[in-house]
């Protein structure tokens, strides 16, 4: 698939800037912006590095204001809104084409007859972005100019100037740029241009998303050098930007390492489903890259190639839930055991008091154990993995953990999880928590507690013990146990039925009695691999679902007949977060929807079409990748994080799963 816009898009101001563009360095480090050039959001940069990998996300450099003379005449090529609402200057006006080279996205601006050609990507395992110019077409000699906008601060805030003095020094082919005396230098270097220190604040430039967001709308930057070279027609500057003193300048072997990495991407997918993929569709293939983007290091002491996964860009971290549901279809279906077994591993070795964590705080203090599902879905992700690979060696390791993990669960753990002896189900949830993945917390307000026996939980619970039998079985290990928990869990799991609506009850046994909230939890009840269903329920299931919740890219997460029901997400945080899991569409909940489906009504050409709007979903938002979440009411605006891990890995795992 070729993800490539000309002036149609790129001299569309609203157009070209609502489209954006993400690399990654595999650390936790990326770069990301607009196709327009323009700033929207405080997430945006060039290099936003991952100090502490995988956090310590630090915005390092925000910008290159890029400017051309050739012949007598100035053209801008870079484009900046401010406060006061004017767009100066208008560079995108000079975009003739932006498209995706793999992930690598490439800018084309035409200045009279010149064409000077652009593109961004970062050294994996490095906090380091190189930015590349080639002047494709010319007459004469070109002459670039580039003001680089730095900054040194969390990527979740922004940063007001006032007098911000910041220490900037020439060095060989740049300059070093330190924020303060401890803060970490961020090295400036051009393979040929001159540079010429500088330091003048920037002041008021307008972000547009983030007032949307209802949040902080405006930034500083310090302009801290001008790099100039003059170009003849053939010839390239390679720009970098690094943590590193002494990166590698040679911008032509870099770009081919890259290109080579993600070749190699494709090439293991495609071996290791040489049956699936003859006539795998291009816009899978870019799913593949994209799946890679989110796949980091997350180095341990006794581990130091320890891996995790970002839940999404450009504000998730590694979260326990997120990492556990992604897995499958990030590593496995992708060809790529041995990191979904690295990951496995370093998670293992955060089990505390049978849970599993729900998050790694960005700063890096002790995880936070808020959860209920994550746990319970690590059961599924090593289930997946086992049948994946038959790797006994790795079974046999985190048993002990899986043993225990139960064990915790039946005696009770954090936040009042435990077994209710009265009818073998999970019970999870206190005044003021938040356990499931609808997770939304304002305030002292949680905004949907399930507290009680939530549905997926609960099927999960159920899968997990029919799993942890199975594993015993494997091992040689007494499995009777696990068998006859799960035998008491399936019998009461009829409680969950409710005659009168034909679907579902939410939850169980809450502080307000039985919910029926028409919710996607109950798919889960369906696709997972053991289900506590009946064929007929779960034909009801999938129906209910489809007629009320299905849309083009995902499950609403309520019913729009639902008082409560909230269609459209935005506004300030008190809003967004009201509404985020109050019919908002998830994008991640396609997959177990399909296979869902495919379960019940055993079609899998049918149940693959559900998929399939996915593919003109790449063109938007975050340029090759898949959204966090959509409108619930149409026509479905997509919102969140423009890259998210579990959207991407279940559309993939549900593709292959419906290959006829």
């Amino acid at each position: 698939m070729c993800i490539e816009f000309g002036r149609e898009v790129c001299g569309i101001l609203d157009l070209a800037e609502s489209r954006e563009w993400l690399v990654t360095n595999g650390i936790g480090g990326y770069a990301s912006g607009t196709v327009a050039g323009l700033l929207t959001r405080r997430y945006h940069g060039l290099l936003v590095a991952a100090l502490k990998p995988p956090l310590g996300r630090t915005l390092m450099l925000a910008k290159l204001d890029e400017t051309v003379l050739y012949g007598d005449r100035n053209y801008p090529l870079h484009t900046n809104r401010w406060t006061d609402g004017i767009i100066s200057p208008n560079g995108y006006q000079h975009l003739e084409r932006f498209s995706l080279e793999g992930t690598i996205p490439v800018w084309r601006f035409a200045c009279a007859d010149a064409l000077l050609e652009k593109r961004v990507w970062m050294q994996q395992g490095a906090n380091t972005t190189y930015v590349r110019y080639i002047l494709r077409r010319a007459s004469q000699p070109l002459q670039l100019t580039l003001k680089a906008m730095v900054n040194y601060r969390d990527y979740h805030s922004d940063t007001q100037g006032n007098g911000w003095q910041m220490s900037i020094e020439p060095v060989p082919q740049g300059i070093c740029v330190s924020a303060y005396p401890s803060a970490v230098p961020l090295y400036l270097l051009c393979d040929r241009a001159n540079a010429i220190p500088a330091h003048n604040w920037y002041y008021g430039f307008d972000l547009a998303v983030e007032r949307y967001r209802g949040l902080s709308d405006r930034e500083d930057h310090l302009h801290a050098a001008t790099f100039q070279v003059t170009l003849n027609p053939g010839e390239s500057l390679t720009f970098v930007a690094s943590t590193e003193k002494q990166p590698d300048f040679n911008g032509e072997t870099a770009l081919k390492l890259r290109h080579a990495q993600e070749q190699k991407l494709i090439a293991v997918w495609k071996s290791n489903h040489s049956s699936h993929t003859k006539e795998t569709p291009a816009w899978v293939n870019r799913l593949v890259l994209a799946a890679d983007q989110f796949i980091v290091d997350r180095p341990l002491s006794d581990e130091i190639h320890g891996k995790t996964i970002i839940a999404g860009y450009h504000w998730f971290g590694d979260w326990g839930r997120d990492t556990m549901i992604s897995l499958p279809g990030l590593t496995l279906s992708t060809g790529r055991p041995e990191i979904a077994r690295s990951i496995l591993r370093t998670f293992a070795k955060y089990v505390d008091q049978g849970m599993l964590p729900n998050r790694f705080p960005d700063a890096g203090e002790t995880p936070e154990y808020n959860t209920v599902d994550a746990t319970l879905w690590y059961f599924e992700a090593l289930r997946a993995y086992y049948n994946a690979t038959e790797d006994d060696d790795l079974l046999e390791e985190l048993f002990p953990v899986l043993a225990d993990i139960i064990d915790w669960h039946c005696r009770g753990t954090r936040y009042n999880i435990h077994l209710d002896a009265a009818d073998g189900l999970l019970y999870a949830g206190e005044a003021g928590v938040q356990l499931t993945w609808m997770d939304v917390k304002i305030g002292d307000w949680v905004v949907t507690p399930r507290t009680g026996k939530p549905i997926e939980v609960n099927a999960l619970w159920y899968n997990a013990l029919r799993t942890m039998a199975n594993f015993a079985r494997h091992i040689g290990k007494p499995h009777q146990e696990y068998d006859a928990i799960a035998e008491r869990a399936l019998a009461r799991f009829s409680r969950f039925w409710n005659q009168q609506t034909g679907y579902c009850y939410d939850v169980l046994d809450s502080p307000d009695g039985d919910d029926p909230s028409l919710r996607p939890n109950q798919i889960f009840a369906v696709s997972l691999p053991e289900s506590p269903l009946n064929p007929a329920q779960q034909k009801s299931v999938v129906d209910a679902c489809a007629r009320m919740l299905l849309t083009s890219h995902g499950l609403r997460s309520l019913s729009p007949d639902d008082p409560q029901y909230q269609g459209h997400y935005g506004g300030d945080q008190f809003q967004r977060d009201s509404a985020y899991h109050q019919g908002t569409v998830w994008g991640w909940l396609i997959g177990p929807f399909v296979l869902a489906h495919l379960r019940v009504y055993k079609h899998p050409v049918q149940a693959r079409q559900f998929l399939e709007l996915m593919a003109n979903h790449l063109h938007a938002h975050g340029l090759g990748s898949l959204s966090e979440i959509f409108d619930g009411d149409p026509p479905m605006t997509p919102r969140g994080c423009i890259a998210q891990a579990w959207t991407v890995a279940e559309v993939l795992r549900a593709w292959l799963a419906t290959e006829v």
